[in-house]
């Protein structure tokens, strides 16, 4: 996120919380009751913003989670291209190989 987002969002909040207050009190709640209830929604919206970054840290589906898969996808992705195919077949013999070993020995188990 960028700091202009950053300031952008914060002042949304700012101006919800304010047109919130105005909204009740035109309404006809009382002052210190609208502002009781203007803080009850910042909170409860608080609450939640919280809750979806956690849900986010829990299921590792973070920003920087996210650019480190796609860096290390592009970057065997690169290796791959790169890769002759006497190279490739001989990956392709060692995947194989590898497969066969592990098959032998879940087997053995």
């Amino acid at each position: 996120m960028r700091r202009i987002d950053a300031i952008a969002i914060t002042l949304g909040v700012f101006v919800f919380g304010g047109l919130t207050y105005v909204v009740l009190q035109v309404a006809g709640v009382d002052g210190q009751q609208a502002g009781i209830w203007t803080q009850l929604l910042l909170v409860v919206g608080l609450l939640g913003w919280i809750s979806t970054y956690l849900f986010r840290v829990g299921n590792k589906n973070m920003t920087y989670n996210q650019q480190l898969k796609d860096y290390e996808e592009a970057v065997l992705t690169k290796r791959l291209e790169e890769m002759t195919p006497e190279q490739l077949a001989q990956l392709q013999a060692e995947v194989e190989q590898e497969k066969r070993s592990q098959a032998t020995d879940s087997s053995g188990n």
